[in-house]
């Protein structure tokens, strides 16, 4: 994705005060653009308005005081579909409450996909012809996959030093990696791939950008709206101890700002989650009983906060990861406490409060659907799905070994019919969808062990 072209930019250096006040950059806007106002970010659909400020209806004032002096302030979506705000979230929700204000939710918003729907490339897979403007791929799984590259070289000059998950860009052209060294690495795929016909061999891969945080990386992720055809959108954002939120270009590797949360000592703090909204208006960011929501128009401290648990009720324990429902205006948020939670996009409004899991929540993931999303925990072996029309208990539960504190990873096909799941024996499983729909506990349509070792990012 390397562009040499690009001229280099420099870095958001810019104190806490000093933080721009604008900072638009439009996904069609040209390199011209781009280089004239360098600060970052696709503008949101919204205008040219900055963010309207709004007290924090959840905050109790102990929790105002803890997360600062600054009044929050709440950003305005462009959704269609309201939700009612309940009085309070209560850490024991009754199942028929609970069961009729999810399923209320899905009934009411019949809203098209939010998931940018774009190609992507995996091992056995057949593209599927339904109109000249967009492509599918059927995943078969009936045999083992083929190996095709890897990279080792990059890894082996430092000691212990170990990847931590890999994520596809969402146009599926490129793979972001997080490892042990603190270095955000991009790695296009081969080329060999784009070429059809007899079988080649593959080069091991190298990384075209190294991005280096300063410390131990909590969560990366990509620009929801990012596409290799548009260098505008080609955004990575990036958490760190003891740092500010940062945002790399993708094309060249430079920081282009950051978004900084304080504490109520005004001191710096780090977000443990990220995830971008579907749309790409906003940041979300998961702190210790909070999700702060940034403008991503606008870099600085300037933040929405929302608190998940106020009053000695609701989601305690560090939101330790966030996802978007890819059909309806909500977002699930997982937390070391064990929980999970259900909330409303537009202002934050609790929904459900969910228990199942042993550990620690590590990783979230929605059904293409939007009625069923996923969840794994540490040192927690069930791998449980839930359906948000009947969110009391988990649908079925998966099977996989998860015996340490590490993040493993698990995530669907574009389709939604295969998950696949690593684990810290390195065997990796994959599940139908569609035929666990009548089993308890399901056995994986295939499982093999591509390393000896823990397997914490698989990425179909």
């Amino acid at each position: 994705m390397k562009t040499p072209e690009a001229p280099p930019l420099a870095p958001d250096c810019l104190s806490s005060d000093q933080a721009p006040t604008s900072a638009r950059l439009s996904p069609q806007a040209s390199r011209m653009d781009k280089n004239t106002d360098p600060e970052l970010m696709p503008l949101p659909s919204e205008g040219d308005d900055p963010p309207l400020v709004f007290p924090d209806p959840m905050a109790s004032p102990a929790v105002s005081q803890e997360l600062g002096e600054e009044d929050p302030a709440s950003l305005s979506t462009s959704l269609e579909t309201g939700f009612g705000t309940p009085s309070e979230l209560s850490p024991r929700i009754k199942e028929q409450e609970l069961s009729e204000n999810v399923s209320l939710l899905a009934e009411e918003t019949n809203r098209a996909e939010l998931g940018p729907g774009e190609t992507m490339e995996g091992v056995s897979a057949e593209p599927a012809r339904e109109d000249e403007d967009s492509t599918t791929w059927n995943y078969s799984f009936s045999q083992l996959p083929q190996f095709l590259s890897g990279s080792w070289s990059e890894f082996s000059t430092q000691p212990e030093n170990f990847l931590k998950g890999c994520k596809w860009a969402p146009d599926g052209s490129c793979i972001l990696t997080n490892s042990a060294d603190n270095i955000l690495r991009i790695y296009n795929l081969p080329p060999e791939l784009y070429n059809e016909g007899e079988q080649l061999e593959y080069a091991e891969m190298v990384p075209v950008l190294r991005m280096v945080e300063g410390d131990t990386i909590y969560d990366y992720c990509w620009y929801s709206l990012m596409s290799s055809s548009q260098p505008d959108t080609s955004y990575v954002a990036s958490s760190s101890r003891e740092n500010p939120i940062h945002i790399w270009d993708a094309f060249t590797g430079e920081l282009r700002a950051s978004f900084r949360a304080y504490n109520h000592l005004d001191e710096l703090t780090a977000a443990h989650s990220l995830c971008f909204s579907p749309d790409g208006s906003q940041l979300f960011c998961g702190f210790n009983r909070t999700v702060r929501v940034f403008s991503t128009a606008r870099p600085g401290r300037d933040c929405e906060v929302r608190a998940t648990f106020a009053k000695k009720q609701g989601q305690s324990g560090i939101i330790s990861c966030i996802t978007f429902s890819p059909t309806q205006p909500l977002y699930a948020c997982g937390s070391y406490g064990c929980s999970l939670g259900l909330y409303a996009w537009d202002d934050g409004s609790p929904l459900a409060l969910l228990g199942g899991h042993k550990g620690g929540i590590t990783h979230l993931c929605f059904h293409p659907d939007g009625n069923r999303f996923f969840s794994g925990a540490r040192k927690d072996s069930e791998l449980l799905c839930w359906d948000l029309r009947q969110p009391a208990h988990p649908l079925w539960s998966l099977s996989r070994e998860v015996t340490t504190n590490q993040r493993i990873y698990f995530d669907l096909d574009p389709t939604g019919q295969f998950l696949v799941s690593g684990s810290t024996s390195g065997a990796v499983s994959v599940w139908d969808t569609g035929r666990s729909e009548h089993e308890r506990t399901p056995e994986p349509v295939l499982s093999f062990l591509p390393q000896k070792d823990c397997t914490n990012g698989p990425a179909p």
